[in-house]
């Protein structure tokens, strides 16, 4: 356990000097702050989307084509993934593109985010069209509630129910919500990724596997280790307090490379705002999450919390503890508020109502 210190995490310090090429897509882009999704948007661009389509070319066999699919692994899913991942979910909540360039926006979730193994749009729909709209409660289909959130088995359970039925899920929620719009966004795009896939593989089938299916096993694992260690630890007196059904995670090189990600308490209460303001917002706020007993980790992120989950090492999770209130509880003090928190909690008893005629 330790004391809060001084925050490192990236904010916004002002404008700086441009290029032509950044004074350029300035004019397009809706807040001058989200230039650097621009940056990454054309390093994908001109790198891991030519690598992808050069595995394909019929010149490319033997040696070269082994060297080729690893070096797309490694841009793809060591270098790129995590930034682009939560580049897609700030652009999610804030569209990049203005209002006279909409169609701009439409890039990143049709043209790169397959690459990443996102069918266009369903992620949209799941993370603001349910996710958000249900805060880890009863009807929100990627909910930890019901699950011992330390259990390599529950986890194994929640994955293979969102990789497997995933789709079907979303579609009723949207369908049972008399969500139209969303629901035909969501099976749009996880149809036509499946189909799309389906007619590569006829095209070179290994070629596939390692452009867009790998990436998409990957993509939908590593996503639910995020939530799974994003809502590990809950409050059974109030489930849907954000305060008490996320977490944050300070002072980490993962808030660097992935958009201040490890700020899902102040997400969750403020989901549009900034990525750049998170670490602000914390401090100007500090009072509730102290008022709360808020957990926050310092020097770790989601995945490292979802590995000593799954380990049980809360010894560790209570080293990177941060005592906010600086009541100076002991270690084992910590590690029983976290083992307890992470107990399954059951759904409310849905009581039917009749009215009286």
């Amino acid at each position: 356990m330790i004391a809060l210190g001084p925050i490192s995490d990236p904010t916004y310090v002002g404008p700086e000097r441009k290029g032509r090429l950044a004074r350029y897509f300035l004019g397009l882009i809706r807040d001058e702050r989200d230039l650097p999704f621009i940056r990454l948007t054309l390093w994908i661009t001109f790198t891991l989307v030519p690598l992808g389509i050069l595995l394909y070319m019929p010149f490319v066999r033997g040696w070269w084509w082994a060297l080729l699919a690893i070096a797309y692994q490694y841009l793809n899913n060591i270098v790129y993934k995590g930034p682009f991942g939560l580049m897609l979910h700030c652009t999610s909540h804030r569209k990049l593109f203005r209002k006279e360039y909409d169609f701009l926006n439409h890039y990143i979730p049709w043209v790169l985010a397959p690459f990443f193994g996102h069918s266009p749009e369903t992620y949209y729909a799941h993370h603001i069209g349910m996710h958000h709209a249900e805060n880890n409660l009863e009807d929100d289909d990627s909910t930890t509630m019901p699950y011992q959130r330390d259990s390599l088995r529950g986890f194994a359970h929640y994955f293979g129910r969102f990789l497997f039925a995933g789709i079907y899920h979303l579609a009723a929620y949207f369908f049972m919500k008399k969500r139209k719009r969303l629901l035909y966004r969501s099976v749009r795009g996880e149809l036509l990724f499946i189909a799309f896939c389906t007619g590569m593989c006829f095209v070179d089938w290994a070629a596939t596997v390692v452009v867009f299916i790998i990436p998409f096993v990957l993509f939908r694992l590593v996503a639910m280790m995020g939530n799974w260690a994003q809502h590990a630890f809950l409050h059974e007196t109030d489930p849907a307090n954000s305060y008490w059904n996320s977490i944050t995670c300070i002072n980490t090189p993962y808030n660097h490379k992935c958009w201040n990600d490890g700020y899902h308490i102040s997400h969750h209460i403020r989901p549009a705002m900034h990525w750049t303001e998170h670490p602000t917002y914390f401090q100007k706020t500090l009072d509730d999450y102290i008022q709360h007993d808020a957990i926050v980790f310092d020097g770790i992120h989601f995945l490292h919390v979802f590995v000593y989950l799954m380990r049980k090492r809360y010894d560790l999770l209570a080293r990177h503890f941060v005592d906010l209130s600086g009541k100076g509880r002991s270690e084992e003090e910590v590690i029983h508020m976290l083992k307890d928190r992470t107990r399954p909690l059951p759904f409310p008893v849905r009581e039917n109502v009749v009215r009286a005629a």
